[in-house]
């Protein structure tokens, strides 16, 4: 009697792995007396320490993901980008995060990330930037206000809580961001601004009656379209922006006591139980 049990069946892969990684972005040349050692290094084919002496940042940052130098508008309008988004203030979760890890003590090396991986939700985060560059690339041919018809025929105003009736776009505390706004505002009268931000601002003074409109993630969304930046991209690159002003709150507690934050009491705690 055979009492062996059937083996599960296996199935082979038919795909074909390359011998190695390959990357069109960054050239390392090694040095003739190790090759594990780089002595000279080329981004997209530019050397990285003739881009130091003649290159800023901003330039270095966009080649990285564009692949080609910018021209002056368009490093202008990613400058002012940065510096417009550069800090989510205090009010974000991703700040408070930050803060708290730096007033509890934890690694200084871990603030950031731990602010970084509150900044990847979904809500007015890193997280719905790819979703709202496609929203806007979807529908700048399209006139602003039938997209709010259509929008608000398919959707229902929440109860309670704020609304984010597209990617991008909503209200904040139940009213309407008004940085984000001014903000838009002024990378809309640079030469570099395109039909993303265009397209955004006329939508966004449509939700105005609604209580709504533009939400960080929608200015840094079309301005990002305008660039010619890919929308997987999208979500790191708004960490990149956002990254210096979650590190420097966390950095400001790391040396202060616990007593440096507000403790919720009791009675601000609220426990739901089942009706």
């Amino acid at each position: 009697m055979n009492t062996k049990k059937p083996s599960a069946q296996v199935h082979k892969r038919d795909d074909v792995y390359v011998d190695r990684t390959a990357t069109r972005i960054w050239q390392e040349v090694p040095s003739e007396e190790n090759a594990y050692i780089a002595a000279r290094s080329l981004c997209h084919g530019y050397d990285l320490v003739e881009l130091m002496q003649k290159r800023s940042f901003v330039d270095v940052l966009y080649l990285l993901f564009r692949g080609e130098i910018p021209n002056a508008d368009q490093a202008k309008m990613l400058e002012a980008l940065m510096i417009g988004f550069i800090n989510p203030g205090p009010r974000h979760p991703a700040t408070r995060a930050a803060m708290n890890a730096g007033v509890g003590k934890t690694d200084p090396a871990l603030i950031l990330p731990i602010a970084l991986t509150t900044l990847s939700g979904k809500r007015n985060a890193a997280g719905s930037l790819e979703a709202a560059m496609r929203f806007i690339r979807k529908q700048v041919c399209h006139a602003p206000d039938d997209v709010l018809s259509q929008l608000l025929r398919e959707q229902k105003c929440p109860e309670e809580g704020d609304w984010d009736i597209a990617p991008g776009f909503g209200s904040i505390y139940n009213g309407i961001d008004l940085l984000s706004k001014d903000i838009a505002n002024q990378l809309i009268t640079l030469p570099a601004a395109g039909k993303g931000l265009q397209w955004g601002a006329a939508f966004s003074n449509c939700l105005v009656e609604k209580g709504m409109g533009w939400l960080a993630t929608g200015v840094v969304a079309a301005a990002l379209t305008d660039l010619g930046f890919q929308p997987r991209a999208a979500a790191g690159i708004y960490q990149i922006i956002s990254a210096p002003g979650l590190l420097v709150h966390g950095a400001e507690l790391a040396n202060k006591p616990l007593t440096a934050m507000p403790f919720i009491s009791d009675e601000d705690y609220i426990i739901e139980t089942d009706k």
